[in-house]
């Protein structure tokens, strides 16, 4: 399955990996693979004899999530939303509306910098379900593209009857690839409540969330990789307290045109992929959801004013810059809590 998020040019494990060792007497670890990347759910003090239902269990969540948002899949929920050329509300599950209510809020307080609505700036570039383009798109290609964007043409409506989606531009596709990992991970951490486990870590992709504590009883703790090609290069180790976590970079996902790097992370404002210093942006939050979203906001704004933001809304920030050839990280009050180390 290709990644609906963004396409697989280079290999995309993200950011973030658990960095508690987990022998199989201790702590069961399952994975699978969904959204055209992995899954996986570490849990303790669960007997071996529910591996197999809990496997099937995890895997049929994440394929009815993939078959909500993925914008690959020409049946699912939110392409059915994108080819409806009409104004009309149109039908959505509670799970959709939240995630697009939790867009729209992020969309806001970021000044419009996370942009679920950037879907044809997205096409455009070639990090959808379409080709890369031969050449950088031109100045008017990028106009048209924007002109179908804008977070102010769409709306959620809730009743005691149901959620709806609505858009006021026909042409306007929502792209919640930017979201997709942490709706799906809090999902998980669901699925496992409602099974009696109050112990494990889930994440998919590179958003992950805790409950509880590891077989070896100390909270779980999540390794921030070093904005390198080397995904087991360490730069931080978090303890997540019962909190999800989510990175966002630009240092794999990109490839290159016309002798450019062109990264996945564009800016709503410019229609251009981001070409700042700022190459990882690590969020924690209550949910995997909200950091999914936050870590997005911020890449896309740069390293100044992501971090008058961080400082703004008292958000649990580290934040990865490059400096010449050195890599300089800064990280918020509210992150330090959780920092165990740094390097």
């Amino acid at each position: 399955m290709q990644n609906w998020k963004i396409p697989l040019l280079i290999a995309a494990s993200w950011v973030l990996s658990a960095c508690d060792s987990a022998t199989p007497q201790q702590n069961m670890v399952l994975e699978g693979k969904t959204m055209g990347t992995v899954w996986r759910v570490t849990l303790a003090g669960v007997d071996s004899a529910r591996k197999a239902a809990l496997q099937q269990a995890i895997q049929q969540q994440l394929d009815a999530d993939d078959q909500t948002l993925s914008t690959w899949k020409p049946d699912s929920v939110l392409s059915r939303f994108n080819r409806y050329q009409g104004e009309a509300p149109q039908p959505i599950s509670a799970d959709m509306a939240d995630i697009v209510t939790e867009a729209l809020r992020i969309g806001a307080k970021t000044g419009g910098a996370m942009d679920i609505t950037v879907g044809p700036l997205v096409n455009l570039w070639g990090f959808g379900p379409t080709r890369q383009p031969a050449h950088s798109p031109t100045d008017t290609q990028i106009a048209a593209a924007k002109a179908l964007t804008g977070l102010q043409h769409l709306r959620v409506i809730q009743t005691v009857e149901g959620q709806w989606l609505q858009k006021d531009l026909p042409g306007l596709y929502v792209d919640l690839s930017t979201m997709g990992e942490g709706y799906a991970t809090d999902h998980l951490a669901r699925l496992m409540e409602r099974e009696g486990i109050n112990n494990y870590l889930v994440s998919v992709g590179g958003a992950v969330l805790s409950r509880g504590e590891n077989a070896q009883g100390q909270g779980w703790r999540v390794a921030i990789q070093k904005p390198t090609d080397s995904e087991n290069a360490v730069q931080a180790r978090v303890n997540l307290q019962g909190h999800g976590i989510s990175t966002s970079g630009s240092y794999r996902n990109y490839y290159e045109l016309d002798g450019k790097r062109i990264s996945h992370v564009i800016d709503p404002a410019t229609g251009r992929p981001i070409e700042h210093k700022l190459v990882s942006a690590t969020v924690i939050a209550t949910t995997a959801l909200e950091a999914d979203g936050w870590d997005t906001g911020l890449m896309v704004l740069g390293s100044e004013k992501a971090k008058a933001l961080a400082r703004q809304q008292h958000l649990a920030v580290y934040l990865i810059s490059k400096e010449g050839d050195k890599f300089v990280s800064w990280m918020s009050p509210q992150f330090s809590a959780f920092l165990i180390d740094s390097k």
